[in-house]
């Protein structure tokens, strides 16, 4: 498979799979245990899912913006009639 629409695929996920951990991470006291726990829980599934596709180190920095803002979008949705 060619290797940008593995990265674009990769990194789609990563966004994907940040949106709820994001949207827990917001709920939480910064530098908490649970904070701490929501970010990094989907590391180690973008890990593999990055070594099966056949990346390398090098493409880590597309997917971590992919992680990034998947987090910080997850974190901006509010539930309706929530207050803040």
């Amino acid at each position: 498979m060619n290797t940008f629409l593995v990265l674009i695929a990769i990194t789609a996920f990563a966004l994907l799979l940040n949106l709820p951990f994001g949207y827990l991470r917001s709920g939480t006291r910064k530098f908490s245990l649970l904070w701490m726990l929501y970010i990094h829980i989907p590391i180690p599934f973008i890990f593999i899912l990055r070594k099966m596709g056949g990346l390398d180190f090098t493409f880590v920095p597309v997917i971590a913006v992919g992680a990034v803002a998947g987090q910080f979008l997850g974190g901006r949705f509010k539930p309706p009639g929530a207050v803040g």
